[in-house]
């Protein structure tokens, strides 16, 4: 148990701040994009004494990353051990590259998430997702149970026969899966006789997907999940810019932050913090990262944050869960909102096993949402509705699809896994 994480708020701070000079130094020496940003912008980081000083410094973009990828490698090309790209769910994937010392820094990560989980070395974990297609994550879940001595199944992604016979087989203790994905295994078991509460599982690290609410109770998926089987889910988040995940404890009380690792800023469209609890958008400096590191880099993602000491100790910070991505925002009928708030009330019908939100432009740019369900599920149209109606106060409009047709448009050519949300709005008027 890393000791660090459970010293004085004030301790934690400074040794975090410390990190984050070094990162900065870094970046200037030997980052491209970085040394030309701070000459632009005559930045003095002998000057940077503490936060203020430290928000002078341009907020870094998705957009950065894709027209000037190359200008982000801070390493001779010839370092580079991992090839991996972004999930490109916003935008187009973008190439991201580690040494030898970020593949370390990757397996420290995911040693102390897990270790958060209470997984030890006596327990054997199933990988359902992706340890191939340029994944950063399939690589880091396996670093990191390499460094906790864990034993590893590597089944890969989808295949519920496979996944329930490997289970069966090697007895494990914990998976690594999508939520969603669990879904179709307890499907899969009430199907063909097994017994879901019987077997060897008793955790689950959930990736990809929010299965809490804000106030840390769990969301409709989570409890879908959990009312069938009955195991114990664990909230992460993560992204490849990141290369950094945030895990829950076993107090559920929100993801932690690992602070000698990231530094993490919330902030209003303003480029101001904003105050625990309310929502802003992330932005992060991941620390000690050195063949792409990025400073004050905006995820896009839209969440909350808390400061109270956590209690199983750790006096990190923690976030809650994504509540939109800021370029995914919709506004319908009047009303503001994101597609996983509509997600969210989606995933309470229990019949309606697909779906995609789809939004699209009228000829003024007002956002128009439409649901997409199976049209052998047409049946479901109108309590959809009306359960839509009751929790978001507007009504999406419904369409039935061929399935054959859905499931293909909710799996795009190249993606690691199945989309949500379709966003067909005029490019001018994404927000």
């Amino acid at each position: 148990m890393h000791s660090e994480y459970f010293l004085k708020k004030h301790e934690i701070e400074a040794k975090q701040w410390d990190l984050l000079l070094d990162q900065l130094q870094y970046a200037a020496s030997y980052s491209p994009f970085y040394k030309d940003l701070f000459e632009k912008n005559q930045l003095d980081l002998k000057a940077v004494k503490d936060y203020s000083d430290f928000q002078k410094i341009p907020i870094t973009g998705k957009k950065d990353l894709e027209t000037d990828n190359g200008q982000f490698l801070a390493v001779l090309s010839k370092e580079v051990i991992d090839h991996v790209t972004t999930s490109g769910t916003i935008g187009k994937p973008v190439s991201f590259f580690l040494n030898e010392a970020d593949l370390q820094r990757l397996a420290q990560n995911e040693y102390h998430s897990f270790l958060m989980t209470g997984m030890t070395a006596d327990d054997v974990v199933q990988i359902t997702t992706t340890l191939d297609r340029r994944f950063m994550a399939g690589m880091a879940y396996f670093l990191g149970l390499r460094q906790l001595g864990a034993g590893i199944v590597r089944t890969g992604a989808g295949l519920p026969q496979l996944q329930w016979d490997s289970i069966e087989r090697f007895q494990p203790t914990y998976l690594i899966a999508v939520p969603s994905f669990l879904l179709k295994m307890i499907e899969f078991a009430e199907q063909n006789g097994i017994a879901v509460n019987q077997t060897s599982i008793k955790a689950v690290i959930c990736i990809g997907e929010p299965i809490r609410y804000k106030n840390g109770e769990l969301n409709a998926l989570g409890s879908r999940i959990t009312s069938a089987w009955n195991i114990e889910l664990f909230s992460t988040y993560a992204s490849t810019e990141m290369s950094t995940a945030f895990t829950e404890c076993q107090q559920h009380r929100g993801v932690h932050e690992l602070s000698d690792l990231i530094f993490t800023e919330i902030l209003d469209d303003d480029g101001n913090p904003v105050a625990a609890g309310q929502i802003g958008e992330l932005v992060v400096t991941p620390l000690r990262t050195r063949t792409m590191p990025l400073i004050r880099y905006a995820t896009g993602d839209m969440l909350t944050w808390h400061d109270d000491i956590c209690t199983c100790g750790r006096n990190t910070k923690r976030l809650g869960p994504v509540v939109g991505r800021k370029q995914q925002r919709l506004k319908f009928k009047g009303t503001s909102l994101f597609p996983q708030h509509i997600q969210e009330s989606l995933n309470s019908i229990e019949n309606l096993d697909l779906y995609l939100i789809e939004a699209t432009s009228d000829e003024f740019g007002n956002d128009i949402v439409t649901i997409l369900i199976p049209e052998d599920q047409k049946n479901e149209a109108d309590d959809l509705k009306e359960l839509l109606q009751a929790s978001l106060y507007v009504t999406p409009n419904i369409q039935t699809v061929e399935r054959k047709e859905l499931e293909k448009l909710k799996s795009p050519k190249n993606a690691r896994k199945p989309i949500s949300f379709l966003d067909r709005r005029s490019a001018f008027h994404k927000r």
